[in-house]
């Protein structure tokens, strides 16, 4: 009974780490990271669009591992264009 439950739990659509990596992008966005981290932006963009496509394919282990990459990557750009950002101290 508990291998069914585990196996379904997997099986679903990554419905919540789709959302945690589209905000994270969202957040990466608004730090400035476009500009700021323009490779890990891409990177993440880029995931993104992997998981999307294989959200639409089906394909949800791989969807969510691409989510999931595609958040730490955006966070990974948020903390750099946030660092960026910050006057030095003198």
């Amino acid at each position: 009974m508990l291998c069914a439950i585990a196996v379904t739990g997997c099986a679903g659509a990554p419905v919540q780490e789709m959302s945690n990596a589209r905000q994270a992008v969202r957040a990466a966005e608004k730090a400035g990271a476009v500009t700021l981290a323009p490779a890990l932006m891409a990177e993440a963009r880029q995931a993104l669009r992997n998981a999307e496509s294989h959200l639409r394919q089906g394909e949800y282990r791989t969807a969510r591992d691409e989510a999931e990459l595609a958040r730490a990557k955006a966070v990974e750009a948020r903390r750099v264009a946030e660092a960026a950002g910050k006057p030095s101290s003198p």
